[in-house]
């Protein structure tokens, strides 16, 4: 493990990420393919939190022991205004986070909004749990959690 700020050892998946986002300007601390991020948290290195909404959740599924802190809400996605705080409430300020949405896009967003918020060990699963929509005008074909048969349930 190696150290990438004074108060938190990091696995290397994260400390290359992190270097990854560095080199990049991100404004959060990097993103994780969906391999290292179970392994991250199947090994307790790393608290998964699912960022979807409740429905998307319940009706296409979601990583087991996951959390679910919502960046938004609803069919109409609208923008949870407490996202951070819920965050804060849920995980260790010095834990390293991984958040989930369906694609990878949503999750930028809600780590950036913790990095602005003073959280600093916040990373992006890329690709999402269920990944980009292909050629067919679905998703789940060609990456994503689902794809790479990481594990995961439905209700």
């Amino acid at each position: 493990m190696s150290t990438v700020s004074e108060d938190i050892e990091l696995a290397e998946p994260l400390v290359r990420a992190h270097e990854a986002a560095v080199a990049e300007g991100l404004a959060y601390a990097g993103g994780v393919s969906p391999q290292d991020a179970w392994d991250l948290f199947h090994n307790g290195q790393a608290t998964l939190v699912d960022v979807r909404t409740a429905e998307e959740r319940k009706f296409v599924g979601h990583v087991p022991a996951s959390l679910h802190v919502p960046w938004a809400t609803g069919t109409s996605l609208t923008r949870n205004p407490r996202f951070v705080r819920e965050l804060e409430a849920r995980v260790p300020k010095d834990r390293p986070v991984l958040l989930l949405c369906r694609s990878g896009k949503r999750s930028v967003l809600a780590a950036e909004a913790a990095a602005t918020a003073g959280l600093p060990h916040v990373f992006n699963v890329l690709e999402g749990f269920e990944g980009e929509i292909d050629a067919t005008g679905q998703r789940g074909h060609q990456d994503g959690w689902r794809h790479h048969g990481l594990p995961w349930v439905q209700d």
